[in-house]
């Protein structure tokens, strides 16, 4: 299904790269207007990001439906998600989480500006999905996580031979600090991180999901 022209005109095509993460329906068939303006699948893949896609924008919105054929005189009907997207941003990182029980639109969309400038290579990212104070341990870095903000996490020095380095997280219980996972992750330069803390229906404390974006290997000069 195309747009209408006056969007087509008015919209500037933005990169996105996606990840759905829902661990109870780790699946889904959503939609999202190409850079043709034709609506089509939203290929995601498990625990990792899309390939590089090229999305309109609505109204300044990036938008997702749930079905490919959108009634013109009422598309609301078919929204999956949508978010407003930051001024002159043109490549975006997108987390596809699900909405609250009830909720619509069925899902909801967390942006990361995807620039080279915004999240170098080397650097990771930590998206709170629950509304405790959590904290990041990262090689040399200690840093909280408030609920509702993306924190940014410095590339990590502090490795090993193998470029390992202990990255715990915690969340707090009145006034002590819980460890909920303790591990030790290899970083390395030419990587990024996007680490997702979330809760599990039933789990007695919080869990992370770790996106790993590999930048791809510039040709030699």
């Amino acid at each position: 299904m195309a747009v209408h022209a006056q969007q087509k005109e008015t919209a500037t095509p933005v990169q996105i790269r996606a990840v759905l993460h829902d661990p109870v329906h780790p699946t889904a068939k959503l939609f999202y207007t190409d850079n043709a303006g034709t609506v089509v699948p939203l290929n995601f893949r498990p625990q990792d990001l899309t390939a590089a896609l090229f999305t309109l924008p609505v109204n300044g919105s990036l938008v997702l439906y749930d079905k490919a054929a959108i009634d013109p005189k009422n598309p609301a009907a078919s929204l999956a998600a949508s978010v407003k997207l930051p001024p002159n941003l043109r490549r975006a990182l997108v987390v596809v989480v699900p909405a609250p029980t009830g909720e619509k639109p069925a899902y909801r969309m967390l942006v990361i500006d995807d620039s080279e400038k915004a999240f170098p290579a080397g650097e990771s990212r930590v998206l709170p999905l629950i509304g405790v104070e959590t904290a990041i341990q990262a090689g040399e870095h200690r840093l909280p996580v408030h609920p509702g903000k993306i924190t940014r996490v410095p590339p990590v020095m502090k490795r090993n031979e193998y470029n390992m380095a202990q990255t715990n997280f915690y969340y707090k219980q009145g006034e002590a600090w819980v460890p909920f996972t303790e591990r030790q992750l290899q970083f390395l330069d030419a990587c990024r991180r996007i680490f997702i803390i979330h809760a599990t229906p039933g789990a007695l404390q919080p869990s992370v999901t770790t996106i790993v974006d590999t930048m791809p290997a510039l040709p030699p000069k």
